[in-house]
């Protein structure tokens, strides 16, 4: 897992911010730099190659871990846990997906009363029950919430809820391309 990520002159589809993808592995083919990019389309898990000459790289030194068992996102930096907290995860016939991922870009939702809190940090994560939520294409995300008496339950379509406190103090410290592991 790189601590590299990178980004182009693509726009995110959501929050219309640059993208920021992870780095994965880098080669060269015929004098030419390719890295390997994780793309936050379904199937999740989905890599492609792009040219490095037509990127701008950046070091992450955090990372996200989100262990579904104990409903606790917590965040290392340089491989040091820095800070922890509970969330709520997705219920049983909509589970919070497993794996690898990467936030993709952070969105301010201009209404810190909102559903969604203050801020939506959209994964390179896809929810694989749900194809589409709320006439969106069933993304996965870590998010505040207008409902904190649920935090530390199964209740979600699949999203990682927060309580808007800790969503702000969050994204003063994550950027998009932040590794993302969510296990059991």
């Amino acid at each position: 897992w790189s601590s590299d990520v990178c980004s182009s002159d693509l726009i995110a589809p959501l929050g219309a911010g640059p993208v920021w993808l992870q780095v994965r592995g880098v080669k060269v083919v015929r004098g030419e730099r390719w890295v390997k990019v994780l793309i936050p389309v379904r199937p999740n898990g989905t890599t492609g190659w792009v040219k490095a000459s037509d990127m701008v790289f950046r070091s992450i030194d955090l990372r996200v871990d989100i262990d579904t068992s104990a409903l606790r996102l917590s965040l290392f930096r340089k491989g040091k846990r820095v800070r922890t907290f509970p969330v709520a995860l997705g219920e049983p016939k909509t589970p919070t997906p497993y794996g690898e991922f990467a936030v993709a870009e952070v969105i301010p939702t201009g209404d810190p009363k909102a559903f969604l809190g203050p801020f939506v940090m959209p994964l390179t994560a896809f929810s694989n029950a749900l194809n589409e939520f709320a006439g969106g294409n069933g993304r996965v995300a870590i998010h505040g919430t207008s409902l904190p008496d649920l935090i530390g339950q199964r209740v979600s379509h699949g999203c990682i809820r927060m309580k808007n406190e800790h969503i702000r103090w969050l994204v003063r410290t994550v950027r998009g391309g932040t590794p993302v592991t969510i296990h059991p």
